[in-house]
């Protein structure tokens, strides 16, 4: 079993986590960790940003559709990557009816510069550099600079055309289930993407 690179990233700080979330996060045996939930309500890509929201759905990261009681699957696998650094990917589907919808990322451990890179989309199409923080026994992340990925070009966006995320995740016992709540912002326009509900684990 190694070490996982949300302990890696937080230290100390990972032990604060609720016991649940520390065990999401610690990966047993390299084992996938895998859930089923609700999502109480997912606001995908406005109207004035179809395009965007179209072309998103190609790449397994955003989306346009919109609704409430949305059912979920989250499935987190461990790996290595080519350049041996410890990684995770991020498969996460949305069900709309009989469409099956992706907002799907490959977070990596950059051991040299003590960062979580994370690439989002399928080939990845958005490259950023995340912020991760316990409060309270949650979870915290923050998307930090990104970069816009064209093949082996990757170039820095201003801040006007970046989506900032705010992802917030909890245990809550009465529930006996995880929260999730994931923003997207952008400066100018303002929210473009957005989903909050619960999920469980299960073992398949």
């Amino acid at each position: 079993m190694t070490v996982s690179i949300y302990e890696q990233i937080l230290g100390q700080a990972f032990y604060q986590l609720h016991p649940k979330l520390q065990q999401r996060y610690t990966f047993l045996h390299d084992h996938p960790f895998e859930a089923r939930g609700v999502m109480k309500r997912v606001n995908g890509v406005p109207k004035g940003l179809l395009p965007l929201g179209l072309f998103g759905v190609k790449r397994k990261l955003l989306f346009p559709e919109r609704g409430k009681g949305v059912p979920f699957t989250l499935k987190n696998t461990p790996g290595i990557g080519r350049d041996g650094e410890a990684q995770v990917h991020w498969e996460r589907i949305f069900y709309f009816g009989e469409k099956q919808r992706y907002f799907n990322a490959l977070m990596r451990f950059n051991a040299k510069e003590a960062i979580i890179e994370d690439y989002l989309g399928e080939p990845p199409i958005v490259y950023s550099d995340l912020e991760l923080a316990v409060d309270h026994g949650a979870l915290t992340i923050i998307s930090k600079q990104q970069r816009l990925l064209l093949g082996p070009v990757e170039i820095p966006l201003p801040s006007i055309f970046q989506g900032k995320a705010t992802v917030k995740e909890a245990y809550i016992e009465e529930k006996e289930a995880y929260t999730i709540s994931v923003h997207v912002k952008n400066p100018l326009i303002g929210t473009i993407f957005a989903y909050e509900g619960a999920f469980r684990h299960y073992d398949i």
